[in-house]
């Protein structure tokens, strides 16, 4: 983790999630699945006048109706106590009952009416259920989506989001106090209003309705949801783009960014991609992107700045010789450059160094490894020092202010990772479990291995390299040369290599499928899941990983071992 005293924003608690349930009530017709969605309460303290899904607070209660709940064998408790939750909240704010008799008879609306909903009853919902012979059904409510209300919120629930067929024969009535105006809604048409501003939802609301629309009846939902494990789990992470609040969750491109710069949900991170003026992740981690945005770059080059106006900067990838942005590197350093660190050679990594050097009165050195012969012409690279694996970069400020004594330090390890280039390296800010990747690992694309100078096998093993190093240092975000900040690293790093593993299989498939076959054949089988105007990137990775499968498949298989166990 970041040190409290490099954090931008001062530590805050965010305030404790109360345990909640909703229940998705779910229809097949004609046109469709709907949902059953109702109005809340203009005057509610949580999301007033949304459209949601019937739901609340688990109460005490809820886990003294058990007694009374039908469960599935695989079940879990918490999960029904959740679904008893659920289906009390249903028949309170809309008169819903998911209940049956002892012998398998369905509650009739006129049972359903004959109950009393006030809040709180006069007889508890337990109580009334069983002095009418009724179990809750609660063996046919499964959970779908796990949320937890953003942590900047003053008022947040740790919600289980549950999906059930509606009960035959009943018709939702509002409480007409939280409740109001039931709709049955196909989830991509709620979408539809909402974004014409005609149907106010909250996010989790909107994610979990796409995620709805994606599914053609409520069998497949139920379907999905056979392994008694929600769908996804998520805490979203909000910060600003153009101005206005965006929330994101773990899967988005943004999500590491906004844990780092604001690990307790504070929002004042922006998340537009701009060039003029370095963008503070750290308060001794500057980001600067070239305006060298392209297919290949994303929104450009990121050229980052370590250190602080007492221990002067360490520059990692200045980036391109674009003139504008090596003097906005300079002025933001104030010229206190101590070094300038390429991560390899490529057009948009090096060639900003000799310019932004000649700009500093103290020449800082310029480190890096020298290209390799295998390197294109456009990537030639000499630094004026070669920079050994393991080796330390080291930046010491001004007394920390834990009256300690200590000067604050910038600890810089540099990885020889090759694989994207045979002269690609990383570094790891060691006090702040910080790895800087290059183009070893981007957010939002693959890196293009791209031989001779990339190399599959070597790219796989510096990954795993990375991995020991993220354990070591106990890092858990990553900034890489193109695109926000990861999170999560180790698994970041997990989910990469199993899908260039899973790419090479596709390939090799191809490969087998049709043996006399061009590379061209093969592209168009194993990226057939890749947009048509990437395939000539793609192809690049392709010849990488039909090199290694080569490779390996020249190997002499492993030997049987001739030791036998007694």
């Amino acid at each position: 983790m970041p040190r409290l005293s490099q954090q931008l924003h001062p530590p805050r608690e965010p305030a404790p999630a109360r345990a909640a349930a909703t229940v998705l009530l779910l229809r097949d017709t004609e046109l469709g699945m709907e949902v059953l969605m109702t109005r809340r309460s203009a005057t509610a303290s949580f999301a007033p006048g949304a459209y949601v899904f019937p739901g609340g607070r688990v109460d005490e209660e809820d886990t003294d109706t058990r007694r009374i709940a039908l469960r599935r064998r695989t079940q879990p408790r918490v999960q029904l106590t959740h679904a008893i939750a659920a289906v009390r909240e249903a028949f309170e704010e809309l008169g819903v009952l998911l209940a049956e008799h002892a012998d398998g008879r369905p509650v009739s609306a006129a049972e359903v009416a004959a109950m009393d909903r006030s809040t709180p009853p006069a007889v508890p919902f337990a109580q009334q259920c069983a002095q009418r012979g009724l179990r809750l059904a609660t063996d046919r409510v499964f959970a779908f989506a796990h949320w937890i209300t953003d942590r900047d919120l003053p008022k947040r629930f740790d919600v289980l989001f549950l999906v059930a067929r509606m009960p035959p024969g009943q018709t939702p009535q509002a409480d007409e106090s939280e409740q109001f105006e039931p709709s049955w809604v196909r989830p991509a048409d709620a979408l539809e209003r909402h974004a014409a501003g005609r149907f106010d939802i909250i996010f989790p609301t909107i994610r979990t309705l796409q995620r709805l629309a994606t599914f053609p009846n409520v069998h497949a939902v139920l379907e999905a949801c056979a392994s008694e494990r929600p769908l996804w789990s998520s805490c979203p992470r909000a910060g600003l783009l153009k101005g206005e609040e965006a929330r994101y969750m773990e899967h988005e491109s943004p999500y590491g960014e906004l844990a780092l710069v604001c690990p307790d949900g504070q929002i004042g991170h922006a998340l537009d991609w701009q060039h003029e003026v370095p963008v503070p992740l750290l308060h001794n981690v500057q980001r600067l992107t070239a305006p060298n945005g392209s297919v290949m770059t994303g929104p450009g080059t990121n050229s980052y700045l370590v250190g602080d106006r007492d221990s002067g900067y360490i520059v990692i990838d200045p980036g391109p010789n674009d003139f504008d942005h090596i003097g906005r590197l300079w002025r933001a350093t104030q010229g206190d450059i101590r070094a300038i660190v390429c991560t390899h050679s490529h057009a948009d990594h090096s060639p900003g160094a000799l310019p932004l050097q000649a700009l500093c009165e103290r020449r800082p050195p310029i480190l890096g490894l020298p290209s390799a012969p295998t390197a294109r012409p456009t990537a030639r690279f000499t630094p004026d020092r070669a920079l050994a694996d393991g080796e330390s970069l080291k930046l010491e400020g001004g007394p920390a202010d834990d009256g300690s004594g200590q000067r604050i330090a910038h600890t810089l390890r540099v990885l020889h990772t090759p694989g994207h280039a045979a002269n690609h390296l990383c570094v790891v800010l060691e006090e702040d479990g910080l790895l800087f990747s290059g183009d070893h690992i981007l957010n939002g694309s693959t890196t293009v291995i791209d031989p001779p100078d990339g190399n599959m096998s070597d790219y796989l093993e510096s990954l795993d390299r990375l991995d020991e190093a993220c354990a070591a240092f106990h890092v858990e975000h990553i900034l890489p040369a193109h695109g926000y900040v990861l999170g999560a690293a180790r698994t970041a790093i997990a989910r990469l290599k199993a899908h260039r593993l899973q790419r090479e299989a596709k390939i090799a498939a191809a490969m087998r499928k049709k043996p006399s076959g061009t590379p061209q054949d093969w592209l168009e089988m194993a990226y057939a899941d890749t947009p048509r105007h990437l395939w000539p990137v793609a192809a690049r990775s392709l010849e990488a990983h039909i090199e290694r499968i080569l490779v390996r498949a020249s190997e002499p298989a492993p030997q049987p071992s001739s030791f036998a166990p007694e």
